[in-house]
């Protein structure tokens, strides 16, 4: 059995991206197709301080550049955005249990001034998943030589990777090609992320806040934690 997934490269994602990738074999970020326009989870996403929900945003150029793909987007480092992202992170979680262990890391990725949109998000999700001892193999997108839209483009993926089933999230359904998934002989399987429930600093618990805030608060635990928000797992690694 091979379970193969896919997910747009998101920034800093919360616990349903890592859900996901805790039940699959490869997981795709999907960095060639179109940047959406408007507000996007590529480039924010929420965090937790003393006034509640922080929600930090990566400038990005898009001014005059049409429509980009994904692999194509470069940050904006301009003004002084990646010290006061990096400073409020330090003021939201400077009591956290775990903050020590990452601060450094965090004060690499937001002073290394990386160019590449995708490539600061994926240094972030390699970080969560070596934290969360997550074995899932990530491949881009664009490394896999092909050039198609949805509804074939998941189904090309699968077959590319020798895919045994694709793992898609509920909300997928109406979007994916059932029967292309069936005539290509891969199974296609759902799940439904569910808000994780921790430790939590700064009073109420707040949902669905980036991963990071878990790791931060509960360290090793935090593993266990993600595991036990997967209902009716399929793999055999997952506790």
């Amino acid at each position: 059995m091979k379970i193969i997934c896919a997910h747009q490269p998101y920034f800093a994602p919360y616990g349903g991206f890592f859900q996901k990738a805790l039940q699959c074999d490869v997981m795709v970020l999907m960095d060639s197709v179109q940047f959406p326009r408007g507000t996007t989870w590529l480039t924010r996403n929420r965090f937790k301080n003393d006034q509640g929900a922080l929600c930090l945003t990566l400038p990005v150029w898009k001014k005059g550049l049409g429509l980009q793909r994904i692999m194509d987007v470069k940050i904006c480092h301009e003004g002084s955005w990646a010290r006061k992202h990096l400073l409020s992170l330090k003021t939201a979680y400077a009591n956290a249990p775990y903050f020590k262990d990452h601060e450094p890391f965090l004060e690499h990725v937001f002073s290394d001034r990386i160019t590449k949109l995708v490539d600061f998000n994926e240094e972030i999700i390699r970080h969560i998943m070596d934290a969360l001892k997550i074995p899932v193999e990530l491949v881009r997108l664009s490394a896999l030589g092909i050039d198609e839209r949805e509804p074939g483009l998941s189904i090309s993926v699968a077959r590319k990777l020798g895919a045994t089933h694709f793992l898609a999230q509920n909300s997928a359904k109406k979007y994916l090609d059932h029967k292309g998934f069936e005539d290509a002989g891969i199974n296609l399987i759902f799940f439904n992320p569910r808000a994780l429930v921790y430790p939590q600093l700064w009073g109420q618990f707040i949902p669905n806040l980036s991963c990071l805030d878990l790791i931060l608060n509960c360290g090793s635990r935090a593993a266990d934690i993600l595991a036990r928000g997967i209902k009716n797992p399929m793999q055999r690694r997952i506790p």
